[in-house]
């Protein structure tokens, strides 16, 4: 069933139109963002001429005043990509493990039916933040109790500090003491997986093992955090389209994979190009970025017929919202598991949702403005 959003998700719809490309400045530097779906799916698939071995610089703006380490698997290119990911890869499994699957739905379970009948909450700190942060304990095999040291860091994991250390200090701080621990007393957590990894035939770096870890709980956070409370406005505004789920919760799935599709948190992300190219005209020099601009793509009309609507059994359904080829997110099956479960555990609950009021997080720069899920949503399940 088709239905309109009233977020502006696509704020790149002439430029994609007009001339595939939009040249648009972060933190001073001048980058070529890829909009159109074949480009975007063509650049994350050439690693040679798109590379990722970019330490700091796959993000977009850059992250060297964030962490003091590359992230990995994400900031290497093929072949040591796989190698590197074939480390950490059990663990993104385990969302597909009967116990995971059923732990995070009875979690979920609780979480929404301590919301029913409460006159109001806020879905981001009281319901995506604790969801995530709890599923996120069963991701990395740890014991649920560490989530409420997650869930007092709010939404953003490199949040401000107020000693004037940077950003990432503090979680870098925890990395550390986790890896600390788990080398003097592994178990068969995230954490001691990595200090028994081996890489090559030797041992993983604690630069190795923290770029590891950086990038799992900055890539797995904020992205669910604003899917959860996206789809949850989305609800509140377009009720028929949660009747539409409960007629046939064998829906769920499909109507999933479109609203990762339009509410895609993620706006690009960077390639370097070592010996530079031309791409519809405009000149890339050699180290240079481009920026892969993953929410243009999912909103290209010559493969997603309107775009602009919310068809939640939309099939096919070729988005981008998890990238794309060799770099396709390992937390994939994590977040399709979370969003899967909520939206089995409302069908059930037969709550409607009450949207009382919200203030959008936005994405602001020279050329483009574009919501980014929910700096607050306050809402209210209503029997």
């Amino acid at each position: 069933m088709p239905a309109a959003h009233p977020f502006n998700n696509d704020p790149f719809k002439k430029a994609r139109e007009r001339d595939g490309v939009m040249k648009c400045p972060f933190a001073g530097e001048q980058i070529t963002m890829l909009l159109r779906h074949q480009d975007v799916r063509d650049a994350a698939a050439d690693w040679q001429k798109f590379s990722s071995d970019a330490p700091f610089r796959v993000p977009i703006p850059s992250e060297e005043d964030l962490r003091s380490v590359r992230q990995l698997p994400i900031e290497i290119d093929p072949p040591q990509h796989k190698q590197y990911r074939d480390l950490t890869q059990p663990f993104f499994l385990r969302a597909k493990k009967k116990e995971v699957i059923a732990a995070v739905k009875a979690m979920i379970e609780e979480v929404v039916g301590s919301m029913i009948g409460r006159p109001s909450f806020d879905a981001v700190s009281e319901f995506a933040l604790p969801i995530q942060s709890r599923a996120f304990t069963y991701l990395l095999d740890m014991p649920e109790s560490e989530a409420e040291i997650w869930i007092r860091w709010g939404i953003h994991v490199f949040r401000p500090q107020d000693d004037g250390t940077k950003p990432g200090d503090s979680l870098e701080k925890y990395l550390n003491e986790r890896l600390d621990l788990a080398q003097s007393n592994p178990g068969k957590d995230f954490f001691s997986a990595l200090t028994q990894a081996e890489f090559n035939g030797r041992k993983l770096t604690r630069d190795e093992c923290l770029g590891f870890a950086n990038l799992a709980f900055a890539g797995g956070r904020d992205t669910i955090i604003h899917s959860i409370t996206c789809i949850i406005a989305w609800l509140g505004e377009n009720p028929d389209g949660l009747a539409f789920l409960r007629e046939d919760p064998k829906r769920i799935t499909l109507a999933s994979e479109e609203f990762f599709r339009v509410f895609m948190p993620l706006t690009l992300i960077g390639r370097v190009c070592p010996e530079g190219t031309t791409i519809h005209g405009v000149e890339v020099q050699p180290g240079e970025r481009v920026g892969l601009c993953w929410v243009s793509a999912n909103y290209d009309e010559s493969v997603f017929k309107d775009a602009q609507q919310v068809k939640l059994d939309r099939r096919p359904n070729p988005h981008v919202a998890f990238g794309f080829r060799d770099h396709l997110c390992q937390g994939a099956a994590h977040a399709r598991l979370v969003i899967r479960s909520m939206l089995e555990v409302l069908c059930e609950k037969e709550a409607t949702i009450k949207i009382i009021d919200y203030a959008q997080h936005l994405e602001q720069t020279e050329k483009f403005t574009r919501a980014v899920g929910f700096e607050s949503l306050n809402v209210a399940f209503e029997k």
